[in-house]
């Protein structure tokens, strides 16, 4: 019995904080972070380097999008409780493959001195701000979008997988899919996908790429759906596959 509550002891004197220097993360052990870390929770220094790692990522993502970010806030969450890791020496926090920090994503954590290495996975949310329209008022599934059921106002860009929707003419005419609530943000789910063309319609078929840009006409075999794949047969009797994109147009995807 003294044997097993010396081990449980000295299990709980190494356990570790860290001082960050992106991207690696060292940490030595104390108690304190041993019983924080025990039971799921992330100490004080890990989590600030975890949230800095997160925000650089976070702003490389966006730098070159149109988003008008305004802020980002990082939500720290917790290891799994059941876990029990083993002494590190060296711990390296890292983003994993096609993680996208945007919304309810994670980091990696791994072990990479250490008697016994670990890799495991801690859940953050990732919250960017930015201008996009608001509904006014309550609005029921089918409303046509006036101007005036629409304002600016700073929203979570990354609560939902659907875009944010920016402009007033890209909702203006547009009918809902589903209802809004008052304050709630426009997204492109929201809107009713639109009709830019029916079968049998002429329809324009653009290709285009680096340094050059062609453009036929054919006759659509199938409708064409906004965003959706479409086909036409052109003049000459090819039968091409594209996206609709506007009235009566179609691009071919090179």
């Amino acid at each position: 019995m003294k044997t097993s509550a010396s081990v449980r002891l000295w299990r709980l004197l190494i356990w570790a904080f860290g001082v960050l220097s992106l991207p690696l993360l060292v940490l030595t052990y104390s108690p304190a972070h041993a019983q924080m870390l025990d039971t799921g929770l992330i100490d004080a220094a890990v989590e600030q380097q975890v949230r800095q790692l997160a925000i650089a990522g976070t702003q490389a993502a966006t730098k070159d999008a149109a988003l008008g970010v305004s802020r980002v806030d990082i939500s720290v969450g917790a290891l799994d409780k059941r876990l029990r890791l083993a002494p590190c020496q060296r711990i390296e926090p890292y983003l994993p493959p096609n993680a996208k920090l945007w919304g309810k994503t994670r980091i990696g954590l791994r072990c990479t001195q250490g008697a016994t290495p670990w890799n495991v996975y801690l859940p953050i949310t990732v919250k960017v701000y930015g201008q996009a329209l608001v509904s006014m008022q309550p609005l029921a599934a089918g409303s046509v979008l006036t101007a005036g059921d629409l304002t600016q106002g700073e929203v979570d860009l990354a609560e939902d997988s659907s875009d944010a929707v920016m402009q007033a003419s890209q909702a203006v005419g547009r009918s809902l899919a589903k209802p809004m609530v008052a304050g709630q943000s426009l997204r492109m789910a929201h809107l009713k996908l639109r009709l830019w063309f029916a079968a049998g319609e002429t329809v324009q078929v653009v290709a285009q790429g680096s340094g050059f840009k062609i453009a036929s006409e054919g006759q659509a075999l199938t409708a064409g759906i906004e965003g959706q794949p479409a086909r036409v047969r052109t003049e000459a009797g090819r039968v091409l596959t594209g996206v609709a994109v506007g009235e009566r147009r179609m691009e071919l995807a090179l």
